[in-house]
């Protein structure tokens, strides 16, 4: 019984691959199985990474840029006019006699003065 289970472990290190002799096959092989990643991190940087950077430095200049009179849209919806603007806060006049106090990032964007109120 010894002997047959001496004989499959045996046989199965006979069935390793081959050594490769030199060690120059191993370095290629490294640089070559590490492209496709990043080749895939490369392709995530320019597609999603660097866009959403981008747009959120547009966003946080239009919050440094904010002044009284600007028609904004909050990220709630609600369409008003900026009376006050503080360090952190923004207080919006949706209707009349009606002011709301904000938190400056959930002013979503600016819209034209052309717009209808």
């Amino acid at each position: 019984m010894t002997e047959l289970v001496f004989n499959l472990v045996s046989e199965a290190y006979a069935m390793g691959p081959a050594p490769q002799g030199g060690g120059q096959g191993g370095a290629t092989q490294l640089i070559a199985s590490l492209l496709p990643l990043v080749l895939i991190f490369v392709v995530f940087y320019f597609l999603l990474i660097r866009p959403q950077q981008k747009k959120a430095k547009e966003h946080q200049n239009m919050l440094n840029n904010l002044k009284k009179g600007d028609k904004v849209i909050t990220a709630g919806g609600e369409y008003g006019v900026v009376e006050s603007v503080g360090t952190n806060t923004v207080t919006v006049k949706i209707a009349e006699n009606v002011k709301v106090k904000y938190g400056k990032p959930y002013i979503s964007t600016l819209r034209a003065s052309s717009d209808e109120d």
